[in-house]
């Protein structure tokens, strides 16, 4: 079957810690369709794209951003895909904003979120959304799973 996924970011400077989710998805074969739209910069662009994800084909929405972090809350708004959040450092506090304004969403509008720069384990978190229903990724979940025990 085939999947993709956006990855979006909301600047130009996330994109050596939002690497790893591209490429993470890309060894799954999954396509990470990357893109840069901030939720404040440019907020229109950010409802156009999310509302038509799943018209578009897209499965899941991974989105990196700092300080503020309001992007996959945004995206999480204007879809009913599954939204991950990936909080990024950088401002003062070191991602300790980032955390909070990712995972405190109101009730209805939830968007998954992992770890400060954690955005290896939001693509993972996807590859598992969509293994529910293609053994193919739960065999190659496994193995890389089994590749990560200590030898």
């Amino acid at each position: 079957m085939d999947y993709r996924v956006a990855v979006l970011m909301g600047s130009p400077t996330d994109s050596d810690k939002m690497a790893p989710a591209a490429t993470t998805l890309e060894r799954y074969g999954i396509e990470a369709d990357v893109r840069i739209m901030s939720a404040h910069r440019s907020p229109d662009l950010v409802s156009e794209f999310v509302s038509g994800a799943r018209a578009a084909g897209y499965q899941a929405i991974i989105c990196g951003a700092g300080m503020a972090a309001h992007l996959a809350g945004a995206a999480a708004a204007h879809t009913t895909l599954p939204v991950v959040g990936v909080p990024l450092s950088g401002s003062a506090i070191n991602g300790w904003d980032s955390l909070l304004a990712t995972v405190q969403m109101p009730k209805g509008i939830p968007v998954a979120t992992v770890a400060v720069d954690g955005s290896m384990n939001a693509a993972l978190l996807v590859v598992q959304m969509l293994a529910v229903f293609d053994s193919n990724l739960v065999l190659q979940l496994e193995e890389h799973r089994a590749e990560m025990v200590p030898k």
